[in-house]
Formats: C-alpha cells, structure tokens, sequence
C-alpha cells in the first residue's frame, strides 16, 4: 500500500503544474519589469554606499588601533 502513496504524489505534483499553467503568470512579470529595475537600481545605490561606510569605519579602526 505504501508503494501507491510513493506513486500518487508524483502524478499530483505533475497535475498540480499543469493546472498552473496557462493562468496568466507571464504577463506579469512583463508589466513589473520597470519596477524591478527601479528596485534593482535602489538597491545597487543602497549597497554602495553601505560598502562606502564599511570601508570608512574600517579606516577608523585601523587608525585606533
């Protein structure tokens, strides 16, 4: 009996992705493109200057030490 759930979950799994399909999933993402781009960029900006400050209190603990 085991043998059938082992069987079972792979067919739902596939069922279950093909149901998925179709549904309009695509079109999304070409609408947010720009707003991820935009918050691609933001975090580009962001992670810069966090990479500035480290490296400034970097310097400062060298300096200390």
């Amino acid at each position: 009996m085991e043998w059938l759930l082992t069987l079972i979950c792979p067919l739902m799994m596939i069922f279950m992705m093909f149901g998925m399909r179709g549904h309009g999933h695509g079109h999304k993402e070409k609408k947010s493109s720009k707003g991820m781009d935009s918050k691609i960029s933001n975090l580009e900006l962001e992670n810069k200057k966090l990479r500035n400050e480290l490296d400034n209190l970097s310097a400062l603990v060298k300096k200390e030490s």
